[in-house]
Formats: C-alpha cells, sequence, structure tokens
C-alpha cells in the first residue's frame, strides 16, 4: 500500500510540473503521458539494451543505480520483495533481494521515492511562482 501511494504522489508530482512547463492543456496532457510511457515502457527497454551491451561487465551497482532512476522499478521490485519471489527474477532477483531486503535498501528505496516526489514539486512551485498570471 506504501510504494503504490508513493508510487501515485510521485506521478501527481511529475504531472503537476508538467502542467505549470505547458500553457497549453493538450501539450500538457500530451507531455503527462509521454512521461508515463517513457517510465512503464520505454526505461525498461533502454535498460535490457543497456544490458545488452555491457554483459561482459559486472553491472550489479549499475543496476541499482538504473533502478532509482525509475519509481515505477521501485515501486515494482519493493512489491516483489515483500511477495518473497526474487528467486524467480534470476540473478538481478538475488541482487535485489540482497540490496532491496536489508533495512538500509528499503529505506534507500522509500528515500529514492520520497525524492521522486518532493524534486517535481519544488521545480513545479519555483515555476509557478514565477509565472504571470
Amino acid at each position: 500500500m506504501v510504494s503504490g501511494c508513493l508510487l501515485t504522489l510521485s506521478f501527481v508530482s511529475l504531472a503537476f510540473l508538467t502542467s505549470v512547463i505547458t500553457r497549453d492543456k493538450a501539450k500538457g496532457i500530451g507531455l503527462a503521458l509521454m512521461l508515463w510511457f517513457y517510465f512503464s515502457i520505454i526505461f525498461d527497454g533502454l535498460v535490457l539494451l543497456f544490458l545488452f551491451v555491457f554483459a561482459d561487465y559486472p553491472l550489479e551497482k549499475a543496476m541499482i543505480v538504473l533502478t532509482a532512476l525509475n519509481p515505477i522499478d521501485l515501486a515494482r521490485i519493493l512489491i516483489l520483495l515483500q511477495l518473497d519471489i526474487s528467486a524467480l527474477m534470476g540473478y538481478t532477483g538475488a541482487l535485489y533481494q540482497q540490496f532491496f531486503g536489508s533495512g538500509s535498501g528499503i529505506v534507500f528505496s522509500l528515500l529514492m521515492q520520497l525524492l521522486w516526489i518532493v524534486v517535481p514539486v519544488y521545480f513545479a512551485l519555483r515555476i509557478f511562482k514565477k509565472k504571470d498570471l
């Protein structure tokens, strides 16, 4: 429940940022949908491409960083680890279980989710205060 609420709040903050950036409603909705499409589908494809290209190198720490760059992946991994099916995720699941299964990993993921909420709202408020209404 907590990760779902944090995920909702992070996308609401991103939607607030897109609505403040654009003046036209249709462009704002389009930008918000493009962001959602990027985070839900395109980002995973780019991560798979990254893993394929650099398959000969150790990518454990890079995968943790890449996971932190996507709020949907953070929520997905936390939910999968709570269901205790990380063994079905293969080597990456073992890595996620090792890092995100610990107390510091859960705190890290919650802090990253909060960062995904606070940073867009901060920039949106700065832009909103400068706008001439």
